[in-house]
């Protein structure tokens, strides 16, 4: 498990732009305060259990911060918040209604496969990041 200062960033480990969207957050998180876990693993169910985080209203991106819990728009805005360069300027969009954000999300993430494939198994991450991903 992770340390309790670690906000940890649950994505779809086969969606090939949730990979991008974790490289892009690790090479703007310089103090590391986020780290990773797939959907697909054994503590991510573990995580659901325990944060009774429904799993049929996601399937992208969940963001577990301070033992709160952030889904779809939610949790991509509070990890704006905490990267370096422009990047926590987008967390005025915080001000929409996360209805109508989250259908926006939802509209992109039913299309994020036929945009951008999918792998056939999780990523696998180098050596030097592998401290950052909790899955097995």
């Amino acid at each position: 498990m992770p340390k309790d200062d670690k906000n940890i960033v649950i994505f779809d480990g086969v969606c090939n732009f949730c990979n991008s969207s974790v490289n892009f957050i690790i090479r703007h998180d310089p103090n590391a305060k986020f780290v990773f876990a797939t959907l697909q693993s054994k503590l991510v169910q573990q995580l659901f259990e325990q944060y009774q985080i429904d799993s049929n209203k996601t399937d992208s991106i969940v963001l577990i911060k301070n033992n709160k819990t952030f889904i779809k728009s939610g949790a991509a805005l509070e990890i704006a918040k905490e990267l370096s360069g422009i990047w926590p300027i987008f967390y005025v969009f915080k001000i929409i209604p996360s209805p109508l954000r989250n259908y926006l999300y939802d509209l992109f993430a039913a299309r994020r496969y036929k945009l951008f494939g999918k792998k056939d198994a999780c990523m696998i991450p180098t050596a030097e990041l592998r401290e950052r991903f909790l899955d097995e």
